[in-house]
């Protein structure tokens, strides 16, 4: 289960060191293979870091998707498309390809953001600057939260 938020320094090279509280559970889940994407959703620029063994299940239920619906169609060019392979390397470090870097505005610091089942990596300053409206969006008023999370005890 991966939880929590890290701030962490891209080196020149794009690489990014993955908090040592996370490796074991890596090298234990997935051997250490990760495969890292992009969020498809245009107001919230920010790649996706999947366990390997968790992306073959997304990547399964994305490519079976029927392809003559045009919304599946363009979901499966960006995040299989997008999709990259990688593996820790001995340092704990995985290598951001620039164009992934591009697409998510990612400057030198980095926010690293667990989701249980896979991570959010957004530019330090885009996740701070958002993490405000997020909370107004969700719990503002007139805000409505849906029937799924209505019905939960928290």
């Amino acid at each position: 289960m991966f939880l929590g938020v890290s701030t962490l320094n891209l080196d020149a090279k794009g690489r990014m060191a993955i908090p040592a509280k996370h490796r074991e559970t890596l090298a234990q889940c997935c051997a250490s293979r990760l495969v890292v994407t992009i969020n498809p959703n245009r107001d919230d620029r920010c790649l996706w870091l999947y366990p390997e063994n968790e992306w073959r299940e997304i990547a399964r239920k994305l490519s079976r998707l029927p392809t003559m619906n045009r919304q599946n169609q363009l979901i499966q060019r960006l995040m299989l498309g997008h999709a990259q392979e990688m593996e820790l390397d001995s340092q704990g470090r995985i290598l951001l390809p620039p164009e992934l870097r591009s697409f998510a505005g990612l400057g030198k610091r980095v926010a690293l953001i667990g989701q249980v089942h896979k991570f959010e990596i957004w530019d330090e300053e885009v996740w701070t600057g958002n993490r405000e409206k997020w909370l107004d969006e969700a719990l503002g008023e007139g805000s409505d939260l849906s029937d799924e999370l209505g019905g939960m005890s928290l």
